[in-house]
């Protein structure tokens, strides 16, 4: 008996090794995702191929996908996903001016640095971004797409963030005080403003963060309808709960409780040099966001955040690079990619390092 009792020892142990089973609370991770954002032309003009780098996904913004990309990619053995502008108005504003963001002054928002928002309820940009979306879907062959710029109109990748209160235009106050029954003020749009920040605060951050997650499941339908397979994937801020007296809520509207009902793949963008921060802080932050959505290891959401290789500000050294790449597959994160694929090719010592990175996990999984 203890003989036998010996040998299930061993044999647990080294199946246990083998990744085959769990060990208590530990399950062993499989990395999905070995990403690149950007078109990957920048690393075929150098001789590269995605495959033999480690890479098996390229994240690439919508305007840049052509056929001859997609089959290329996939015969390199990745997928290929579009990311897709959602709420930003650079150009569709000074067209539309019905569209243009209002401020709690009455006046319209100016760009925040290089980022233009735009009204989130505005019917007219609603369709038109709508039907961009469904052209996209039944033109390429796509294994998803990526939300980016979901949020009201404000600039969360800088130090110092801009966060203006937004939006007061007609089309949104008139949504809210219909949709939440209450009766606003016949005054200016600044009375107006004040007069729900003073006596409805609550309802209004709530509304707002309801009218993101509106748009998610307006994309989440169109996509079921066309590419019932495809992945719908966020770009989001990384803040936690408390940061710049909790503006990803309060602000940017986004409620994680809501995104995670329609939302496939969280990409937390921690961009540490360009926000300010340490390297060491993406796997912070990365631990902490697979806790604040209950994330769970082969299953829905899934967490690929984006990391920065890009050289501004200042420069990502290639062992800052390494250090936000590993970050960027902690905690619960079965996937990770970086900004950007040009950043990549340029720097030599970054491609290698992603390619030790990126091979390493492939013989960790035996793929």
């Amino acid at each position: 008996m203890a003989t036998n009792l010996k040998l299930r020892y061993i044999y647990l142990y080294l199946i246990s090794a083998l990744g085959l089973i769990s060990c208590g609370s530990t399950t062993t991770k499989t990395v999905e995702i070995k990403g690149v954002y950007g078109n990957p032309k920048p690393l075929w003009e150098k001789g590269y191929k995605l495959n033999e780098l480690g890479v098996n996904a390229i994240f690439v913004h919508s305007g840049s996908i052509n056929e001859d990309m997609i089959i290329r990619a996939r015969a390199e053995g990745a997928k290929v996903y579009a990311e897709f502008a959602t709420l930003n108005g650079k150009g569709y504003v000074d067209t539309h001016p019905e569209a243009w963001a209002i401020n709690d002054k009455g006046t319209r928002v100016e760009a925040a640095t290089w980022f233009m928002g735009v009204c989130p309820t505005e019917p007219g940009f609603r369709k038109y971004r709508f039907d961009q979306l469904r052209d996209l879907l039944l033109e390429y062959d796509l294994d998803g797409v990526w939300m980016d710029y979901v949020h009201w109109h404000a600039q969360f990748e800088d130090p110092e963030p801009i966060l203006p209160e937004t939006c007061f235009c007609k089309h949104c106050l008139n949504s809210f005080s219909k949709d939440y029954n209450i009766r606003l003020p016949d005054a200016t749009t600044t009375e107006k403003a004040e007069y729900i920040l003073t006596n409805h605060e609550p309802a209004w951050r709530k509304w707002r963060c309801e009218v993101i997650y509106d748009w998610t499941t307006n994309i989440k339908s169109i996509m079921t309808e066309i590419k019932p397979n495809a992945l719908l994937g966020l770009y989001h801020c990384p803040w936690d709960d408390d940061e710049f007296n909790g503006a990803r809520e309060r602000i940017l509207g986004l409620d994680y409780d809501l995104l995670k009902k329609t939302v496939d793949v969280f990409s937390p963008m921690v961009y540490h040099q360009r926000m300010g921060r340490e390297p060491n802080w993406v796997e912070d932050n990365i631990v902490w966001f697979g806790k604040k959505i209950d994330a769970e290891l082969g299953a829905y959401p899934k967490i690929w955040p984006i990391v920065q290789a890009y050289n501004e500000p200042g420069i990502v050294t290639k062992e800052a690079f390494e250090t936000v790449l590993r970050g960027g597959l902690a905690g619960k994160s079965t996937g990770v990619m970086m900004f950007t694929t040009n950043a990549m090719a340029e720097d030599e010592g970054k491609t290698e390092v992603m390619k030790k990175v990126y091979k390493e996990l492939l013989e960790s999984h035996g793929e």
